[in-house]
């Protein structure tokens, strides 16, 4: 048997070592998938926890757990990975000349020359237009929610440009779902969805910031934006705060959602932001904001945090 490649031609500099793309995927369909992030799957991680915290706590509010919530769950998992794809396909469109000049970015497929842009741009209306069958198979009011996700999407990569703070449009894009999911089960949108949207937005601000300060000095030399330079040494206090206003947020939307008389649920409830917000503070305590390594492991460690409220909102629903 053929031993797998230990260095395959085209890897990107940030893939996760010994990912199924580099060493196992068909040659012709590698810069695709790695257009995609596939070989970096914590960004679909990342977009996928907030639709299913929405999903739980709003099966938890109401008390019903339907069949066709199995569907939302499997269908937000589906979506994730398809529109995480498209989304940073279209990231590496808008962003093919900006990524030539960073060290950690010009491995990706465009700069590169693996894949052009207009190769690019197909694979991510491909992939748009296979998330929106399974969008449409959600009540109307969610999908009409996520048609209109599509603007921050567009938004997003353009936002480092024109502002400092481009993690706040990361937040309202990836954590759409947590409207959409709450929105798919309930037939309508409610205010602990949009209390768990924000909270996911200030999680958003706490790990993407961390992610940033990997290109800060690169991001410095050709003009782009970020709330890591920004904040520059005094990142670890915004950072604290970020983490205050997640657990405050969450637990608001806790309280208005749980259903009323039925402590342990609420306890159950209460546990996920607690116990996530100690993820976040052992993150915050290893920070060091000049090793690259450091700052990517804790970045991805952030699904770890975020699959928290998950298992507790889980637990409550059986509670």
């Amino acid at each position: 048997m053929s031993q797998p490649e230990t260095t395959p031609e085209g890897q990107v500099a940030d893939a996760v070592s010994g990912n199924w793309v580099d060493l196992y995927a068909p040659r012709a369909l590698r810069p695709y998938l790695r257009l995609s992030r596939a070989d970096r799957p914590i960004g679909t991680w990342l977009l996928l926890l907030p639709c299913w915290w929405g999903l739980l706590l709003a099966m938890v509010h109401d008390g019903q757990a339907r069949w066709f919530d199995l569907w939302i769950f499997a269908g937000c998992g589906i979506g994730a990975v398809l529109m995480r794809g498209a989304g940073c396909t279209w990231n590496d469109i808008t962003d093919r000349d900006i990524d030539g000049s960073v060290a950690r970015t010009a491995s990706r497929p465009i700069p590169s020359g693996q894949v052009s842009a207009k190769q690019a741009l197909a694979w991510a209306v491909g992939q748009s237009l296979v998330a929106f069958c399974i969008l449409i198979t959600f009540p109307v009011n969610a999908i009409l929610l996520g048609i209109l996700s599509l603007l921050p999407v567009a938004i997003y990569p353009f936002a480092k440009r024109f502002t400092w703070w481009p993690q706040i449009f990361l937040g309202i894009a990836f954590n759409w779902g947590a409207l959409l999911a709450w929105t798919a089960h309930t037939g309508t949108l409610g205010w602990p969805a949009v209390l768990l949207y924000l909270s996911g937005m200030a999680w958003t601000l706490f790990y993407d910031t961390i992610y940033a300060h990997q290109d800060a000095e690169d991001d410095a030399l050709i003009g782009v934006k970020s709330t890591a330079r920004l904040f520059g040494d005094a990142t670890p206090r915004w950072l604290a705060w970020f983490l205050v206003t997640t657990v405050a947020l969450m637990g608001y939307a806790i309280v208005l959602a749980a259903p009323r008389g039925e402590i342990l649920a609420l306890v159950l409830l209460l546990a996920g932001p607690w116990a996530m917000g100690w993820h976040m503070l052992l993150q915050l305590r290893r920070l060091k904001l000049d090793d690259n390594d450091r700052l990517l492991t804790l970045f991805r460690s952030n699904r770890d945090a975020g699959l928290i409220p998950v298992v507790f909102f889980a637990l409550a629903l059986f509670a």
